[in-house]
Order: structure tokens, then C-alpha cells, then sequence
């Protein structure tokens, strides 16, 4: 009985169709974002051979989340959630298939490549909030958190395998052959949102334009357990995202080979995917918030030491640890947002998640490479590990709500499972 309620809960898979087909479209969607992710790292790096401008990857993709996200939250709260996933879905893999032919031609700057990932974090602005909140609508309240736990195996898993296969890929035919197999899994994806349901917001719709946009600012403000899950995610993941350092580090330690850079984010993804099968031991406590905030303290931790490892396997193992911690920190929050979220404001309050879990990284990346420009990348490393814990410890002394949260007493209203 203790081994069952450690490992991950597969109930939502067995017991409801339509969340397993979209479980699995989007499990193989994540896996063709990881293989771009990487390619069109390696192809900037090529371009300029700078960390710097690697690091404006982040901001390509952070910018049309900030920019767009809680005006189109806004309007996942007023239309039906499924139709806009697949417009928005579709918009995404045209991207795809835009990277994939500029890389098999050639002759476009960097800037256009970098164009490209910014249109497509447009359509990701919408599609990622409607995504947000199908799961409220397909499952029962006490199978959200093994939902959740779902999901992020399924992202884990993809970060294990994408990166390896994408490293393998660029060094062979190249990043347009990863462009062109992410825009293949798009297809997956509209397949399992396919036989969804009908998913209107409910009786409350947002009302139309800013002031949508300023009733769910409203309620994360007088929200303090929300609040500080979001606050705790942001300043970790400003302050310490490594990514954008890896083909840096990759070239200090291991001379700059193609086939070892898809590594590091495989390192994490084993730390990830290992803490989501034993998922049960941390989805079941009684205080979610306080498990959050441990697992981000174990995050800026591990990549200090990650950063301070003169051997390169050993860093790598630090950055297993980060990634199981990652996934301890991101299932809690989510569980801690949709269980005091409203059914009516959860398409808002979702792209606010949105923002926090997407942008933040892609602003730390941008921070880890101005840092690494003017250091090092052990000095980026280790100062943003440092800055992480300090946040942690500020946020969490705060704000008690968060330290005490329960997913039994929460009041949020979600739909009722189909």
C-alpha cells in the first residue's frame, strides 16, 4: 500500500477517454517543442556564437506571453476554450513548418529565425491558458492532482527524449528536420483536443477587453495563496534559469559537440520524470504550498553545485536533482492554483500561470546570458542558484497563507468530471 501511494496515479487515464486521448496528442506535441527548443538554440548559437543572443531566444517567447497572455486569458473566460485550442494549435504548427523551410533554405538571419519563435509564442499566448483549463473539465476534483501529475510526466518525458533525439538530428540532417517533426506533432495534438467536449467558461463569462483583464487581476490580488505560488515561480525562475547557458557550458566542457548539448536538458528531464513516477509522495501532502517551496529551494541549490562541479558528469547529476525538484515545485503550484481558482476566472488566472511558468524561464535565460557575458557561466550558475534561495526564503516568510494552503480547504468551484 505505501509503494501505490508513492508512485504516479494512472486513474484519469483508465477512467476517462477523452482526457487519455488528449493526454496523449499533447505528450507528443511537447515532445516536437523540445526537439525545436533545441535546434533553434544550436542554429542561433551557429549564427553568432554568443551566449547573449542565445539568451534572446527567452525574450522571443517571453514577450508575446506578456504582451498578449491576460487579454487572451480573458478571452478563453468568454468563448469556448476547446475551439480556440484548435485555432490556436493550428497557428502553432504553421510556425513550425515556417522554421523548418527557412532552415532547409538557408540565408535567414537570426532575426527572422528569432521572428519566427515570436509568432508562434503569439498562438501559444491563447492555446497554452484553454489547454490550462481542460482538466477541471474532464476529471473530478479529487483526480486533478493526478491529472496534473499526468501532465507534467508526459512534459518530463518529453524533455527526456527530445533534446537527445534533436542533438542527434542537428549533427545528421539538421534543425529543419526537427522543425518539420515538431509541426508533425502538432497534428497529434489537434487529434486528441479533437473529440473534447463542448468547454464554455459557465454562467460567469469575463466581461469583454481590459476590464476581463482587471477582474482577474483583482482576484489574484486579494488571493495571497495564488499570489505567492506565483511570485515564488517567478523570482526562482527570473533569477536562476540555466538554459540559455548550456551551449556555453557545453562548449567549456564538452568542446562544443552537437550530440552532448541535447544532455543538460536531458539531465533534468530524468530528474523530472523520476520525481513524476513517484509522484504519489508529494501530490497526496496535506500542505501543497510548503512542498512547493521546498522544491524550489532544492532548485537553486542544485544548480549552485551544478554551477561549482569542475567535472562535467557531476554537474550533470546536480542537474537531475534540479529537474526532480523542478517537478515537485510545478505539480504543487498548479495543484495550489486549481484547486482555489473559480471555474469562471480559470482561463485568466491560467495565463497568469502561463506567464509566470513560461516567460519567467525565458527572461532568466536572457539573464543567464548577459550574466555569463560579462563573467562566466559558473559565475551565472552559482549567482542566480544563490539569488533563487534568497527569493524562496523571502517569498515563503511572506506570505503564511501559502506555508499553510490545503487542497482540502479550498473553495474554488471546478466543473464536474464528463
Amino acid at each position: 500500500m505505501g509503494l501505490k501511494r508513492t508512485l504516479i496515479d494512472v486513474t484519469p487515464l483508465r477512467l476517462s477517454p477523452p482526457f487519455r486521448r488528449l493526454w496523449i496528442g499533447q505528450a507528443l506535441s511537447g515532445f516536437g517543442s523540445q526537439m525545436t527548443l533545441v535546434a533553434v538554440m544550436f542554429q542561433i548559437w551557429q549564427m553568432t556564437k554568443s551566449p547573449t543572443w542565445t539568451g534572446v531566444v527567452g525574450p522571443a517567447q517571453a514577450i508575446p506571453l506578456v504582451t498578449l497572455g491576460l487579454f487572451a486569458g480573458s478571452l478563453v473566460d468568454r468563448v469556448d476554450r476547446r475551439k480556440l485550442y484548435l485555432l490556436t494549435t493550428g497557428g502553432q504548427a504553421v510556425c513550425s513548418l515556417l522554421l523548418a523551410l527557412q532552415a532547409f533554405l538557408g540565408h535567414v538571419p537570426a532575426v527572422g529565425v528569432l521572428g519566427l519563435v515570436a509568432l508562434q509564442s503569439c498562438f501559444g499566448a491563447g492555446g497554452g491558458p484553454a489547454s490550462r483549463t481542460f482538466i477541471p473539465h474532464l476529471l473530478p476534483k479529487h483526480q486533478l492532482a493526478a491529472g496534473l501529475a499526468l501532465r507534467r510526466v508526459a512534459f518530463q518525458g518529453a524533455m527526456l527524449l527530445g533534446p537527445v533525439l534533436a542533438g542527434l538530428i542537428v549533427g545528421g540532417p539538421g534543425a529543419g528536420t526537427c522543425y518539420l517533426i515538431d509541426a508533425l506533432t502538432f497534428v497529434a495534438a489537434l487529434h486528441g483536443a479533437c473529440g473534447l467536449p463542448r468547454m464554455n467558461p459557465g454562467d460567469e463569462p469575463a466581461r469583454p477587453g481590459l476590464r476581463g483583464v482587471l477582474d482577474g487581476l483583482a482576484f489574484l490580488g486579494r488571493t495571497p495563496v495564488i499570489r505567492g505560488a506565483l511570485l515564488t515561480d517567478l523570482a526562482v525562475t527570473v533569477l536562476s534559469m540555466p538554459v540559455s547557458l548550456f551551449p556555453l557550458i557545453n562548449a567549456e566542457r564538452f568542446d562544443g559537440t552537437p550530440r552532448t548539448l541535447g544532455l543538460f536538458l536531458t539531465a533534468v528531464a530524468v530528474g523530472g520524470v523520476a520525481a513524476s513516477l513517484l509522484s504519489g509522495a508529494f501530490t497526496r501532502l496535506p500542505r501543497p504550498g510548503l512542498a512547493m517551496l521546498g522544491g524550489s529551494a532544492v532548485w537553486g541549490a542544485a544548480l549552485t553545485l551544478f554551477g561549482m562541479s569542475p567535472d562535467p558528469w557531476i554537474g550533470l547529476a546536480f542537474l537531475v536533482v534540479a529537474g526532480a525538484a523542478d517537478t515537485v515545485s510545478v505539480v504543487t503550484r498548479s495543484i495550489v492554483v486549481q484547486m482555489h481558482t473559480p471555474h469562471h476566472l480559470l482561463g485568466r488566472v491560467s495565463a497568469a500561470e502561463q506567464i509566470v511558468g513560461q516567460a519567467g524561464p525565458d527572461i532568466g535565460n536572457m539573464r543567464g546570458g548577459l550574466v555569463a557575458d560579462a563573467t562566466s557561466g559558473a559565475a551565472a550558475l552559482v549567482s542566480g542558484g544563490l539569488l533563487c534561495l534568497g527569493a524562496v526564503a523571502v517569498v515563503g516568510a511572506a506570505t503564511p497563507e501559502l506555508r499553510r494552503s490545503s487542497a482540502s480547504s479550498s473553495s474554488a468551484r471546478t466543473a464536474p468530471a464528463r
